[in-house]
């Protein structure tokens, strides 16, 4: 019973009011044809095909699972169908180059088609989604040759593509991982391993699946230094391009998963399969960041697609579930009880729910201009600038968002009651869903580190500075604004607070570093919180702007806007005193006790 409508509307709002995209893309090598009647018209096609197709295979996805029989994968009844349609309609295409088949538009209108699919079925939305990584890596690192093999049948969705790191005795720490590369005469490589964890690993979407492997040459460097980086396809392609013949990598399992079951997660067995390095040798893992960056900013949908989902739902049975009388006297008269949205702790749910998705999709969408203006610009100041800039949020994307995602989803499931843990209403299945998205393609735990210790600290806050400094220009803009004031005045001070906060930690770092990791996820999640409080801000000024305007339409989508900003302000901004008092706290409390006494026994 689970249903998705697009909020084509927001996204409107996202892109032309706050973002200003269209001026963005006139000065664009590429992107000057990018106009808003020819962007919408794709939303709204987007959105069709997301609302009727893939919606209603979500909880046949969940329920049917994958199968594996003699090696071969077959998906839920449906997505193979879906898929069909998928490709024949040219949604692959779109964002991708035009030399090797693409429509050649911006990402930041991609990231908005992936945020629709997603929303209406992650599960499905990751076989192409994948795909997308594969084939900016084989774009940004591959030969000649193997950008013409390998770039225009994954373009076009005919094939698929996968990342492979993953180990059973090595996650993160992938300098400990074992697959062999064992050259050939011909200039091809033996892959010999196993990878586990790896989605849409074997299914049968595509005529071909191509897999991005990490390995270790022989006489590699230990460590991380001593990683390359491969192609190794299901089929090897023959000279014309075409699958040839079966290589010599197989699915021995299937794992069993919490949720997206729809989606297959595969153990991948490599024996003597056909590879094809990817880069230069022992500097694959520095190749594979490019399929990792891309990974993690599809994983912050991930958490906005599982936000927007559990509002869209938790919004509707609001409105309809009668229970109980509001405190303040009957609100529906004529029936026998009052909608649950009219209870203060049921709007509490919503609000922060909603909170989340639109502040969500701002922050998403910002980081898919950075992404244009990287690719695009031809001023390379302002190339570096996005870069850098794109560098320092990924991670807070990747964690902050998966991590509201969660939080918003599991509020989805309590606003629903006892039909919450129900599956007929999908929000048992969204909870288990959005689970998974805080911890692949790095925990929280590990994003945190790498925005604290690695963007902040190691950057001697370089990439923090110009965050706070934009912020703070805001702030000092609008301070003389009444209107304003409730959001520049706090905001200003959360801003002043993340500094002392971040000179506090590399002052005590000095002295002891695990003062870093006691206070990394704290502080990553004291960082989400200001920089939606900015876009919360920007929201309720562009709102307001748009209110005072005589030829001003969509009142109450406006009116909306600045009483949820007045909402975050109120009810979430405050988190952030409970994370500074604990990134405070530092270490000590975290590694006092000694591992023997972790017991209860």
């Amino acid at each position: 019973m689970v249903h998705y409508k697009a909020p084509l509307r927001d996204i409107r709002f996202v892109l032309e009011d706050l973002l200003d995209v269209y001026s963005r893309y006139k000065k664009l090598p590429g992107f000057e044809e990018t106009t808003p009647d020819l962007v919408n018209a794709v939303f709204e096609e987007a959105a069709k095909f997301s609302e009727e197709v893939l919606t209603p295979l979500n909880a046949v996805g969940d329920t049917e699972g994958c199968q594996l029989i003699d090696g071969e994968v077959k998906t839920p009844t449906g997505f193979k169908e879906a898929y069909q349609e998928f490709v024949a309609g040219g949604w692959p295409t779109m964002e991708q180059p035009v030399e090797f088949g693409g429509q050649g538009l911006p990402l930041s209108i991609g990231l908005v088609i992936r945020e629709m699919i997603g929303t209406a079925n992650w599960a499905w939305g990751m076989y192409p989604g994948l795909s997308h990584g594969a084939t900016v890596t084989i774009f940004d690192h591959g030969t000649d040759q193997q950008k013409d093999i390998y770039l225009k049948p994954l373009i076009s969705g005919e094939w698929t593509g996968t990342m492979c790191l993953t180990e059973a005795h090595c996650g993160t720490d992938l300098g400990l991982l074992k697959t062999k590369a064992e050259p050939n005469d011909d200039g091809s490589y033996r892959i010999s391993g196993s990878k586990i964890f790896i989605s849409a690993g074997e299914h049968d979407l595509a005529e071909n699946i191509v897999h991005i492997v990490l390995a270790r040459l022989p006489n590699a460097p230990e460590g991380t230094k001593g990683i390359s980086l491969f192609i190794v396809p299901k089929f090897v392609p023959g000279d014309d391009g075409s699958p040839g013949e079966r290589n010599g990598v197989s699915c021995g399992s299937l794992e069993h998963k919490m949720g997206i079951h729809g989606n297959a997660t595969c153990v991948l067995n490599f024996d003597d399969a056909t590879g094809y390095m990817l880069g230069e040798p022992n500097k694959g893992l520095r190749s594979m960041f490019t399929f990792m960056n891309v990974a993690r900013l599809g994983t912050g949908i991930q958490g906005l697609a599982h936000t927007e989902l559990a509002f869209q739902n938790s919004l509707s049975y609001a409105k309809d579930r009668l229970a109980m009388r509001s405190l303040t006297g009957p609100k529906n008269t004529d029936g026998p009880a009052d909608p649950i949205i009219v209870h203060p702790d049921v709007r509490r749910m919503l609000l922060t729910q909603k909170a989340f998705a639109e502040g969500g999709r701002v922050l998403i969408y910002f980081a898919g201009t950075l992404v244009d203006t990287v690719d695009k610009s031809t001023d390379p100041a302002k190339r570096e600038e996005a870069e850098n800039l794109l560098g320092f949020l990924t991670p807070i994307i990747k964690a902050f968002l998966t991590e509201t995602g969660s939080e918003s989803a599991n509020l989805g499931m309590q606003c629903f009651g006892g039909h919450g843990y129900i599956n007929e209403w999908g929000m048992e299945q969204n909870a288990r869903d959005a689970r998974i998205a805080t911890l692949y393609e790095g925990t929280t735990g590990i994003q945190s580190l790498d925005l604290l210790g690695r963007k902040v600290l190691g950057s001697r806050g370089k990439l923090l500075k110009p965050v706070t400094a934009q912020i703070i220009a805001f702030c000092k803009e609008h301070r003389w604004n009444r209107d304003m004031r409730p959001f520049v005045i706090p905001l200003w001070k959360s801003v002043k607070r993340w500094k002392s906060l971040t000179r506090r930690i590399g002052f005590s770092a000095l002295r002891n570093k695990d003062q870093v990791g006691a206070a990394s996820v704290d502080y990553l999640m004291y960082s989400g919180y200001v920089l939606l409080g900015f876009i919360w801000a920007k929201s309720a000024y562009v709102a307001q702007q748009k209110l005072s305007s005589e030829t001003s339409t969509d009142k109450d989508f406006y009116q909306a806007k600045i009483q949820t900003a007045e909402f975050y302000f109120a009810k979430i901004l405050p988190r952030t005193a409970t994370l500074e008092a604990t990134i405070k706290s530092g270490s000590k409390s975290l590694m006092a006790m000694s591992e023997d006494n972790f017991t209860h026994h």
